[in-house]
């Protein structure tokens, strides 16, 4: 629904305000490549979901490294 949408864009651009360094007001949480590549710079934050594939790939891997 476009209220939902709306709320979710809201909620994007205030971590946008908390979490500068991703492009949460761009990509609005989805895998875009500037997303990922920003996961791969930073590592996930506390609202990243752990299920989320490359979420998950990022923290098997620095658990392994």
């Amino acid at each position: 629904s476009i209220i939902a949408k709306v709320t979710r864009d809201r909620i994007m651009d205030r971590y946008q305000e908390i979490y500068p360094d991703y492009s949460f007001a761009n990509h609005r949480g989805y895998p875009t490549k500037r997303h990922l590549d920003e996961l791969k710079n930073f590592g996930p934050t506390v609202i990243h979901r752990k299920s989320f594939r490359p979420v998950e790939k990022l923290l098997n891997k620095s658990i392994f490294e």
